[in-house]
């Protein structure tokens, strides 16, 4: 273990979570990684018929368990809802569900036509603080946006008898639902940017250069962007729902975790405007008379949560940073990292 509070900073403002196992942030403060299951735990697919009885085959080892889903208004989750009839289904709602009211009325529609008991969990700002130190105490850095809803989500399934939360977050990168990183064979320097959320440098008076994490993918002047998708960028969000669940002590499964795809993407499929080409037909043999939704991130309103947030004050962050170039999610890696250095750092 080594302490190197420059390079996680660097790292997290990167990529939203610590790359290198082996460095940490403070001393007996070890971070918590995550990594995928290996192939021999993987179910491979090719077909939708064969994602069909796959994912029935893991419901079928969960029979006897009282099981609940996040459902949201996405393909992923309907989907699993499909298998679920009777069970309990916890949606996010924001601002009284004036925020992303389509994303709520589908959820809506899902758990009625699976006959879902569907339950609400309301998220505000004042929870996300109330519930982001917990997240960032067992995580041991700081975390992503989503982290403390989620664990909001299974405090509440878990006062409701919940044994196992059932979770639809593997799709997008078993079968390849990111349409932007996979839209072009990419440009190394070009995928760098692309890729990371905030430049270290632009951001921290002592920054360390993570362009050696992409490195290893190195194709000549071009990237195996491919390569960055099934280890990085699904790393990465895997370990946000590992981190709120195990920060709520309850189990989950994510289904689609557990399978992969046999044959090789098709990115001339994706690149014409089929992102997960397999799930878009699963999902119409699940919900024939609806429409295929397309993809959202699981709703967060962190521009408004940030819009009139003045940016960091602590003394790894540059004073010249202009706050107004910047989203609200990455507003968010500098305000949390800041609060996370605020507590763990001297």
């Amino acid at each position: 273990m080594a302490i190197d509070k420059n390079y996680c900073a660097s790292s997290f403002l990167a990529f939203r979570y610590i790359y290198d196992d082996d460095k940490d942030f403070a001393p007996n403060l070890k971070h918590r990684s995550y990594h995928q299951h290996g192939d021999e735990k993987k179910t491979f697919v090719k077909s939708a018929e064969d994602i069909d009885n796959a994912l029935r085959s893991v419901f079928d080892s969960l029979k006897g368990k009282k099981l609940g889903i996040l459902l949201s208004g996405g393909m992923d989750s309907a989907i699993l809802a499909s298998y679920m009839p009777g069970c309990d289904a916890y949606t996010f709602r924001f601002m009284n569900g004036e925020f992303q009211k389509d994303e709520l009325r589908r959820a809506e529609t899902f758990a009625k036509t699976y006959g879902l008991k569907l339950h609400y969990i309301d998220v505000s700002w004042e929870m996300v603080e109330r519930n982001v130190d917990i997240v960032m105490k067992c995580k041991g850095a700081p975390v992503h946006s989503i982290e403390p809803q989620i664990y909001e989500g299974a405090m509440i399934a878990k006062k409701d008898g919940i044994e196992i939360m059932i979770i639809g977050d593997g799709a997008d990168y078993v079968f390849y639902g990111m349409d932007g990183l996979l839209s072009r064979d990419w440009l190394f320097e070009d995928f760098y940017k692309r890729m990371v959320y905030i430049e270290p440098s632009e951001v921290l008076n002592k920054s360390v250069d993570i362009h050696y994490v992409f490195e290893k993918y190195r194709k000549g002047e071009y990237i195996d962007f491919l390569g960055i998708y099934d280890s990085i960028v699904t790393d990465e969000s895997y370990a946000s729902y590992d981190n709120a669940f195990y920060s709520a002590k309850m189990s989950f499964v994510d289904p689609y975790e557990l399978l992969k795809m046999s044959n090789p993407v098709d990115l001339k499929r994706i690149r014409s405007g089929e992102s997960k080409y397999l799930i878009r037909e699963l999902f119409k043999m699940k919900y024939p008379n609806l429409p295929v939704p397309e993809k959202n991130p699981m709703p967060r309103p962190v521009d408004s949560y940030f819009k009139d947030w003045k940016g960091p004050i602590r003394p790894e962050f540059r004073k010249d940073l202009k706050m107004d170039k910047y989203t609200g999610n990455q507003k968010w890696l500098m305000w949390v990292l800041e609060r996370f250095l605020n507590t763990y750092s001297n």
